[in-house]
């Protein structure tokens, strides 16, 4: 289905045909019609669907034919990356249409507070929040979302893993009752829906492509003690000439020794953890956008956050504690219909995670020899251990059910 077969303004397809946005995502395809009749919608759709775009082309297509008095949209998301990247596309749009947006999130640069503080007294058409620098606001009383007709959640399901649920739920005490909600999830787990029957109206749900990395992902994993992470890792984008790889590990200490070691190599390198400021994040990201940086080692905190375009490597160094945050990390490339290559290094300790990643995703992931000069890894046995552990588990079930010989045993002794 092309853009054109949606019944937007002239002034949207105007702006789509110089993005060169022409054929509709499935959740685009699927989303767009059920937004435009002002239904509310429960949607499930992994990044890199298009989802961001699913819902604010028709926002944008609406608020043109209203008048633009006070906040007419408030979008939450669980990450100032997120919020960020959002605001960012909502530019490329405001470029042709007469629609505004501003970035609401958290930090303790005084004057991007103002900035906020003026954004929404001033009264942006659209808002992207964080929920808990959005509550910070409203609190100090100069907030009026009484014009507020949308709500949208994207990513409600890291929200709520963040711990934001009493927030979202504060924040839309706000809000007029009536209104149109759009919730955008990776996963439906029931906290999700119950946080739908308390925030949306009779809503039409919409599933695409649930917990599944994309078709063109092509995945692999290596088997490695964790002294054999490093070497391997600097042999690997040694014989990589990618202009754009991510590398994922889960902790910020791990994220500086991976730089300090790939620049020691000569790699052009760069990090990006909680520990840098927000000026500093946007830097590297776009350094990294612009393909100044060629190796971006980042945390899980822009696993979701993030919207860059043909990265051809993504690399996790550790195997994330959270299946769902593999499907995530892996989905930073192959976006939009592209190809992209994900290899994941286990460590003994790291196998059952991984096992639960394989059984999630329904696909046994290539284990790749290590080369000679790394050395022998450990063995790969977690679907063995987990026949014990469940033979174990059943053989148990069945002494329970014989209640009479495990008796005549403990007469014996």
């Amino acid at each position: 289905m092309e853009f054109k077969d949606f019944n937007f303004s002239p002034s949207i397809l105007e702006g789509l045909e110089a993005m060169r946005f022409e054929k509709a995502t499935p959740v685009q395809e699927k989303t767009i019609p059920v937004i435009m009749e002002g239904k509310d919608l429960i949607a499930c759709a992994q990044t890199g669907t298009g989802k961001t775009a699913a819902y604010l082309l028709p926002l944008c297509n609406d608020l043109l034919e209203k008048e633009h008095h006070g906040v007419k949209a408030l979008i939450l998301v669980p990450t100032r990356e997120l919020a960020i990247q959002i605001d960012q596309q909502m530019e490329g749009f405001g470029y042709f249409l007469p629609v505004s947006s501003t970035a609401i999130y958290g930090g303790n640069d005084s004057k991007e507070w103002a900035r906020q503080k003026i954004a929404l007294t001033t009264g942006s058409d659209i808002v992207i929040a964080t929920p808990g620098r959005m509550l910070q606001h409203i609190t100090m009383g100069y907030v009026d979302f009484s014009t507020v007709e949308y709500l949208i959640l994207d990513e409600a399901d890291r929200m709520l893993d963040m711990g934001f649920y009493d927030d979202i739920m504060k924040v839309t005490k706000h809000i007029p009752e009536k209104r149109q909600t759009l919730m955008f999830s990776a996963t439906m787990p029931p906290k999700i829906r119950e946080l739908a029957k308390k925030i949306l109206t009779d809503p039409a749900e919409v599933n695409i492509a649930i917990s599944k990395p994309a078709e063109g992902i092509l995945q692999a994993a290596y088997m490695v003690y964790d002294t054999q992470k490093i070497p391997l890792l600097n042999l690997l984008l040694k014989e990589k000439d990618l202009p754009s790889i991510l590398i994922f590990s889960s902790r910020k200490q791990t994220v500086k020794e991976i730089v300090q070691s790939l620049r020691r190599n000569g790699f052009n390198a760069d990090a990006i953890h909680s520990d840098l400021e927000q000026a500093e994040r946007e830097e590297v990201l776009r350094e990294f956008r612009n393909r100044n940086v060629q190796i971006l080692v980042a945390t899980d905190i822009i696993a979701r956050g993030i919207d860059i375009e043909k990265i051809d490597l993504v690399i996790n160094y550790d195997v994330p504690r959270d299946a769902e945050d593999y499907v995530h990390r892996v989905g930073r490339t192959a976006r939009a219909s592209t190809q992209g290559v994900a290899i994941t290094l286990i460590n003994e300790t790291d196998q059952k995670d991984f096992y639960d990643i394989e059984r999630l995703i329904e696909k046994d992931v290539y284990k790749i020899p290590l080369p000679s000069e790394i050395g022998e890894g450990p063995e790969y046995r977690a679907p063995e251990m987990h026949k014990r552990k469940k033979h174990k588990k059943d053989k148990g079930t069945g002494f329970k059910k014989k209640k009479f010989t495990k008796k005549r045993k403990d007469n014996k002794k």
